[in-house]
């Protein structure tokens, strides 16, 4: 069995551990979470492709260093985050459900009241680390629409399966779903 797949990603070559999502199914584990190479330098790649905005908004967690970084290098002095749970200090908070491929339940995302005055109004950019089914994308949109914020653009690193069709979205890469035996599906 294949228990990795190359790509090259914004320049950077990397392995990715192909993970069992059920007895058919594998994807191929991707997670920029403290490498900061690929994080600057796919950050680099969607600040070029991307259209005007105002606001960066990404779902916690993996998109956080990707929204981050994206933020930094444009020298924009605030980026969203929808989070996983609403936090003591946050106010007026809303929230919608989402179910990730990656997650064996059904979560939700929670937006800050203070975060959805900004949106108000503003060109919202939404970025992910890689996008599938679009469940997690489309909890996002819904947040920014419920906040008043226009969405603007939908970027991610990597687009998997369906989500490479989409003609709403920007990416960097296309990453195959694989058999059981680790071989890439068409």
């Amino acid at each position: 069995m294949k228990t990795h797949h190359h790509m090259t990603i914004a320049g950077c070559e990397r392995d990715l551990p192909i993970c069992p999502l059920n007895d058919k199914l594998c994807i191929a584990g991707f997670v920029i979470f403290g490498d900061c190479e690929l994080t600057i330098a796919c950050a680099s790649e969607l600040l070029k492709r991307a259209p005007a905005f105002d606001y960066i908004i990404t779902a916690e967690s993996k998109g956080i260093p990707l929204a981050y970084e994206m933020a930094r290098q444009c020298g924009a002095k605030k980026w969203l985050l929808a989070r996983k749970g609403a936090k003591l200090y946050m106010k007026d908070v809303f929230s919608v459900e989402v179910r990730s491929i990656t997650t064996d339940h059904v979560q939700r995302l929670y937006l800050d009241g203070e975060d959805a005055k900004l949106m108000k109004g503003k060109k919202i950019l939404i970025v992910d680390d890689v996008i599938s089914t679009g469940e997690s994308l489309r909890a996002l949109e819904e947040l920014v629409e419920k906040a008043g914020g226009e969405i603007c653009g939908r970027m991610a690193i990597l687009a998997e399966g369906d989500a490479q069709a989409r003609e709403d979205l920007v990416y960097l890469e296309k990453l195959p779903l694989f058999d059981n035996e680790g071989n890439a599906l068409a």
